[in-house]
């Protein structure tokens, strides 16, 4: 895929960069794998606003993807690349030979036509899922779940990747995309390649409008508001607003939040890179 600059005809297009879509093979999703999605507005059961800046954007459905893999041995192949609004990556919709239709987060290079299959009989191809005590080391790996049967959690993001260092008994080391090494049971699956659209961090929206279509709201600076609202607030004149911090009143940069007795952290071999 690659980006589509704009000429500065108005604006909001002068520094626009988007993606061109040309990876894109089809417009209308699936009805059948299609759920509606109640806007809250940051608002809780309640009617009470727990997240502030969330509110209006275009009304969007909810894509129901495949993140178990779990139909194993039944080959599938792939329908479309379609662009999802609940997430970064493109999805691809797969007909399995028995019929049933399901969508799964599409990786790079994957194709129209081509065929995928899930379980202990794939093969370390792109689109394929496998266990981790199957894949071979040093593979880039994406959808990986953190225990058994649970359904991928981990490197699902738009261009992510993690990568397969090494298996010690029945634990697989991965290096995960944030930079962290970890240890994960070799019985849970992950999918290969690099999730599709990697481009996306590179985009430039152009005007704030465009963020308004999406759902998010204008954001007060914390030094902009009164004591009362944050605790960087209020000061004679323009203050500097002192530590930074959240409105909660923990520091924001450097300090740990991560519970040190975590029962996890023994699964941890190497923190994230700073």
């Amino acid at each position: 895929m690659a980006l589509k600059k704009f000429r500065p005809l108005t604006p909001g297009q002068r520094f626009k960069l988007v993606s061109d879509n040309d990876d894109i093979t089809h417009g209308k999703p699936e009805k059948s794998l299609l759920v509606p999605i109640k806007k809250s507005g940051g608002r809780d059961n309640t009617g009470k606003m727990t997240m502030r800046y969330i509110g209006g954007g275009h009304k969007q459905q909810y894509r129901i993807i495949d993140f178990k893999r779990d139909k194993f041995g039944v080959p599938a192949t792939v329908k479309t690349i379609e662009y999802d609004p609940n997430r970064t990556a493109r999805i691809a919709l797969v007909v399995y030979a028995d019929g049933e239709k399901r969508y799964i987060v599409a990786p790079n290079g994957l194709k129209v036509g081509q065929k995928i299959v899930s379980g202990k009989e794939a093969t370390p191809e792109i689109g394929n899922a496998l266990f981790l005590s199957d894949i071979p080391l040093g593979t880039a790996i994406h959808n990986i779940e953190l225990r058994p049967g649970q359904g991928a959690i981990m490197a699902r993001s738009a261009g992510s990747a993690a990568q397969l260092s090494a298996r010690d008994g029945k634990y697989a080391i991965i290096k995960m995309p944030s930079g962290e090494t970890r240890m994960v049971l070799i019985t849970c699956m992950a999918t290969i390649g690099t999730v599709s659209n990697a481009d996306h961090n590179l985009e430039i929206s152009g005007k704030a409008g465009r963020s308004r279509w999406q759902g998010r709201r204008p954001r007060t600076r914390p030094v902009a508001m009164n004591p009362v609202d944050h605790p960087m607030g209020g000061g004679e004149g323009r203050a500097s607003g002192g530590h930074p911090r959240s409105r909660t009143g923990l520091p924001s940069k450097g300090y740990k939040t991560r519970y040190p007795k975590k029962a996890s952290n023994k699964y941890i071999i190497e923190r994230r890179k700073k």
